[in-house]
């Protein structure tokens, strides 16, 4: 096996741009550049058929001037041809040097700094693209096996005019797939990693065509109430990207967006089971932010329930007077980790009792966001348990709970094992990283309709 060969040497032509950019500032003036580029394979399958393959070599460049007190932004393609890639790149330069003393001065303004540069690359082992469908494809025989399968290089750099330079890049896959049983219901899975192995896949593969025969099961209907319920990683990892969106960060908690803000007002804790940290550990995303900054390779959030960081950039550190953390521009989480706990994989069944099986949410969303309260639906292999066993399943339902009670009162346990659950996004880029994750088990969970 090979890795995709890049088309261009992406660290030569920034660098040779981000030079030739910088020797033309004035004082007092500096420059940020952020490189986001991919040498992608892809390939779209649908009833275990290929449908669509191609490969996408794709950079692009964010260019951020401050002069005075002002900031603003221009972005461009990096293309790998010195003589293009100057070209558009000095028009996107004298366009913000002409423009930027036309806008307002920016109070919170985070000036570039020199604290060190950084460079890490990570290689894997990947399926050639002219070898990738040969060892998926006879896997999924028999199947209707429908799914994105992406692999390739991802790199992430942030360069500045005082000389700073970090460099990320990382080689990786997933296989992002649902099985259909012909009764509009599905089983939805994702292998991924640095280094593919067919035995693996193939495992992964039998894994999923067991919960794929539960579907011809009878359904249950399930009316709106509290049930005990087991939370797979995949859907726990839905709820933990909620705290992305106004929960986790410092600035929202400060402005009362947050449930968060009420809990550490009133010197409140969520169980003692549940303890979350940003972990860089695994180099599936870069430490440096779009700042430049490096961020610690562990940051605990909760420990034992209880929140002892929350994520600070520098514009909420300047702002309130606080230490900024390296918390990027959203302050959102960027490589997660919840701790695992005790229960064991052949044990859930039975903690469950009677109760739900959940294994993916979809369409989540705040219903009261400064309270907590989050709403969703359930999707994918979703099962009722009677005795500790799979007796049904369940039309899709939808929940309406609070996030203080799913990690808080009503958390029983968590798995004794983690998945590492993929950002799988397409749109725009191949999204970096994932969330490394447990199961968890709660003895109580809201369903309304």
């Amino acid at each position: 096996m090979t890795t995709i060969s890049p088309l261009q040497d992406w660290e030569t032509s920034f660098d040779y741009l981000c030079t030739a950019l910088i020797g033309q500032l004035a004082n007092d003036q500096y420059l940020v550049f952020e490189l986001t580029a991919e040498n992608s394979h892809f390939v779209r399958f649908n009833n275990a058929k290929v449908r669509q393959t191609g490969i996408v070599v794709d950079g692009l460049v964010s260019m951020k001037m401050i002069a005075e007190g002002r900031i603003a932004y221009a972005d461009f393609p990096l293309t790998g041809d010195k003589e293009i890639d100057l070209s558009v790149a000095q028009e996107s330069f004298d366009y913000l040097r002409a423009e930027i003393f036309e806008l307002p001065p920016d109070p919170y303004i985070v000036l570039p700094s020199n604290q060190g540069s950084s460079h890490e690359v990570y290689e894997g082992s990947l399926l050639h693209p002219d070898e990738a469908v040969n060892h998926i494809l006879p896997v999924v025989q028999g199947l209707d096996f429908t799914g994105l399968y992406a692999s390739g290089s991802l790199i992430r750099a942030n360069y500045n005019s005082l000389g700073q330079k970090h460099w990320f890049a990382t080689e990786s896959f997933f296989v992002d797939y649902s099985l259909i049983n012909g009764r509009d219901k599905a089983i939805k899975g994702c292998y991924s990693g640095r280094s593919w192995d067919d035995e693996l896949f193939r495992k992964h593969i039998e894994g999923e065509r067991v919960l794929l025969q539960r579907l011809d099961l009878p359904i249950h209907e399930v009316l709106p109430n509290s049930y005990g319920t087991y939370l797979a990683p995949a859907a726990v990892a839905d709820l933990l990207h909620m705290f992305s969106w106004g929960a986790i960060g410092e600035a929202s908690i400060r402005q009362g967006g947050s449930f968060l803000s009420a809990m550490r007002d009133k010197g409140k804790s969520l169980s003692p089971m549940f303890s979350l940290q940003e972990n860089f550990a695994g180099g599936s995303v870069p430490r440096f932010n779009n700042f430049g900054e490096i961020s610690p390779l562990c940051l605990p959030l909760f420990q034992g329930g209880k929140l002892v960081n929350t994520l600070i950039n520098s514009r909420t550190a300047k702002e309130y007077g606080l230490r900024e953390n390296g918390a990027n521009g959203g302050e959102t989480l960027r490589s997660p980790e919840i701790l695992a706990g005790n229960l064991k994989s052949e044990n859930i069944l039975s903690a469950i009792g009677t109760g739900l099986y959940i294994s993916n949410l979809h369409y989540l969303n705040w219903s009261d966001r400064p309270s907590g309260r989050v709403t969703g639906m359930t999707r994918y292999g979703c099962f009722w348990v009677e005795n500790g066993k799979i007796v049904a399943t369940i039309k899709d339902l939808r929940f309406d709970d609070f996030m203080s009670q799913i990690f808080g009162d009503n958390l029983v346990d968590l798995t004794d094992f983690q998945e590492f659950i993929p950002n799988i996004g397409t749109y725009g880029n191949r999204s970096l990283g994932g969330s490394l994750l447990p199961g968890i088990l709660l003895k109580a969970f809201t369903f309304t309709l």
